[in-house]
């Protein structure tokens, strides 16, 4: 660790880091209940540990680390409570158009829904296809688009606000 902070070397902190994933995969699984949002977690936990141990004196970094990784779950389960979100699915569950009983319906609604994919900004129509149309993981989402974790979220959450709204609009 005093390695990393004298190099700045994040080669050196990746290793270290390394050594307690499986340790932090399983904080955060306990915490959050979803594979998925416990392996974001877990790079968001390595994406704050950058800067953090910089700024802290740090004896013991199996506890301490343990500590952040706690924390991190709980500050994205309070984040959680305080904002809607919503998956693509609930999206397109709360839409009874996009359900049809008759293959017309079912082709107008996916026309509708194609419209709509369209009016979303670049940025938001690109990692909501790349997250839920090709399935995706976020941190692929950022390999092949050179955004930001927080901006992949932050595409992520504003598209499916903006599809639900279109699609709502849109109601047959």
């Amino acid at each position: 660790m005093n390695s990393y902070r004298n190099s700045g070397d994040l080669a050196l902190l990746g290793l270290l880091f390394e050594r307690y994933m499986p340790m932090l995969y399983g904080v955060c699984l306990k915490y959050l209940k979803d594979e998925e949002a416990a392996k974001d977690a877990v790079m968001g936990i390595f994406e704050e540990l950058i800067s953090k141990v910089k700024q802290h004196e740090v004896k013991q970094f199996r506890s301490w680390v343990y500590v952040l990784g706690r924390n991190f779950c709980l500050m994205q389960i309070r984040a959680g409570k305080n904002r809607e979100e919503l998956s693509l699915d609930e999206v397109m569950e709360s839409l009874p158009f996009l359900h049809p009983e008759e293959n017309n319906q079912k082709e107008e609604a996916l026309s509708t829904l194609e419209k709509c994919m369209q009016k979303l900004n670049e940025a938001q129509r690109q990692s909501v296809q790349l997250f839920y149309l090709e399935e995706k993981c976020y941190k692929e989402v950022v390999e092949l688009t050179g955004y930001s974790m927080n901006d992949v979220k932050s595409y992520l959450q504003n598209g499916r606000r903006n599809l639900k709204i279109c699609l709502e609009k849109n109601r047959a």
